[in-house]
Formats: C-alpha cells, sequence, structure tokens
C-alpha cells in the first residue's frame, strides 16, 4: 500500500472518529431493544416534603375575613408578581427539625408528608379548633415551584423554577436551552436527595424506553448533570466540515513548518 492511500485512511478514520453520530443526538429513538410499556407508578410517586423545601399555604372560605388571620397577607399580594425572592420570603420553609410555622396555628411537622396530607392536616385542625364546616374552610397547599438544579453541557445551567406540580426531565431540559451538541444524552445524570442520603441515577435519552427510567419524572431539589461527549476534549470539529478544517488546518501549519526548516 502506497503512502497516499494510507493518508487517505489515516485522514477518513480522523473524521469519522472526531464527528458526533445523528443517532446519538437524537431523542427517545426506538431502538431494536426498545419495548412499549406503560410507565411504572413507582416513576410518578407523590413527592415527600424534606428539609429546606417552601410551600405555599392559602386558606379560604365562604368569608374572606373569618380566615385572613390564618394567611400570609404579603405573600397572598406578591402573588401578583411572583419571583425566586418572593418565595423565598413569603413561602412557609421546611427547618431541619421537618416543621413549618404558621399563624396561629405555631410550628407544624410536615416533613415525609406529602402536600395533600399537609392540606388535610391543616383542614382538620383549622375544623376542630376553629370552624365549623358550614364556613366553607378550605386549604390550598403547593410546592412554591418545582425547583432543580443543570449543570454541564446545556444552554444555560443553574437553578430552575417551574411552577407546575410535574416535571419530566425532557422539560427540564428544554427550560434550559437543551443539551449542546457535544453533550451525552446517552448517559446524563440525576442526583436525587432522600432522608437517608443521595443517590446518583443515569439515563439515556436517545432510548425511548428512557420514559420507563425512575428519573424520567424529576422531583424537587433533583441534580442534572451532562457530561460532555469526548469529541469535545479531542478539539477536532463537531461535524465533518469541522473536523476536515481542523486536519487542513494541522496539515498546512506542518507542510509550512517544513519547508521553513528545509529552506
Amino acid at each position: 500500500m502506497n503512502k497516499s492511500k494510507i493518508y487517505l485512511l489515516l485522514l477518513l478514520s480522523i473524521l469519522v472518529t472526531s464527528c458526533i453520530p445523528k443517532k446519538d443526538l437524537i431523542y427517545l429513538q426506538e431502538k431494536k431493544t426498545a419495548v412499549n410499556e406503560v410507565v411504572t407508578p413507582s416513576n410518578q410517586n407523590p413527592y415527600r416534603l424534606q428539609t429546606n423545601d417552601i410551600l405555599n399555604i392559602n386558606v379560604k372560605a365562604i368569608d374572606s375575613k373569618l380566615v385572613g388571620i390564618f394567611n400570609n397577607t404579603e405573600g397572598a399580594a406578591a402573588n401578583a408578581n411572583v419571583n425566586e425572592q418572593s418565595i423565598y420570603y413569603n413561602g412557609y420553609s421546611v427547618d431541619d427539625h421537618g416543621n413549618i410555622r404558621l399563624p396561629i396555628l405555631g410550628e407544624m411537622n410536615v416533613l415525609g408528608f406529602t402536600v395533600d396530607e399537609v392540606r388535610i392536616k391543616i383542614e382538620k385542625i383549622l375544623l376542630d379548633k376553629y370552624f365549623k364546616n358550614e364556613a366553607g374552610v378550605y386549604v390550598i397547599v403547593k410546592l412554591a415551584g418545582f425547583r432543580y438544579t443543570i449543570n454541564g453541557e446545556v444552554g444555560s445551567t443553574g437553578t430552575k423554577i417551574l411552577f407546575q406540580d410535574k416535571v419530566n426531565i425532557m422539560e427540564a431540559i428544554a427550560n434550559s436551552g437543551d443539551i449542546t451538541i457535544t453533550g451525552d444524552r446517552k448517559n446524563v445524570k440525576v442526583i436525587r436527595r432522600f432522608p437517608h442520603g443521595n443517590e446518583t441515577f443515569s439515563i439515556d435519552l436517545t432510548d425511548a424506553n428512557a420514559v420507563n427510567s425512575l428519573c424520567f419524572y424529576l422531583q424537587p431539589n433533583d441534580y442534572i448533570l451532562v457530561n460532555p461527549l469526548s469529541q469535545k476534549t479531542w478539539g477536532t470539529g463537531k461535524t465533518g466540515i469541522e473536523s476536515l478544517t481542523t486536519i487542513i488546518t494541522l496539515l498546512s501549519l506542518a507542510t509550512t513548518t517544513y519547508l521553513l526548516l528545509r529552506n
């Protein structure tokens, strides 16, 4: 085999290995191993409150004046212009002991409760101690936004807040500007906090079966990490044209250096 063929094979191999294949960029592909399954209930278990969570609690009744003392009036006024700062100052934060401090009702332990269980608990106390059924008292309890943190190869990193009850990982990534072309979609990490400690999950977002993963539906305070592909560290280019440009530049530099040294 002559030198020109060797150089040609070397060039082709570099182009092939340095470019990012199309199959590594497409989400939720129907692969041969994919099986159509219903998303298991364990993927969507109700979230149980942990320390540092923030709750929005609003007490309502037929006569709003009767329950005004039980509400955070500043928080209600801030609802017209909700932002992260107003959520922090006007919500009810779960302290290190798992308690929140409510007007009149005082401290209440909510650690490990769902928001529905907290709502039922508050309604029961109000009806047992302060109101009759005829007052029409009802309570709204929600997390003060769905908070998650994302880092790595995405358009916009940092802590994000979505005002909805459930968020899946595709929505979270879309809200963060999508994974960049150099991000590893096949091995996205989700670090989740539990009472016993943190657990790390991996999910392949190029596989349609990702919807059945335990971490496809996020939980509040999840940390998402998208690591770079090896092509980024090689620095040869993300596409064939970029790689070819890099190779031509290197060959030109090598030729120029050789000619200068020869002269």
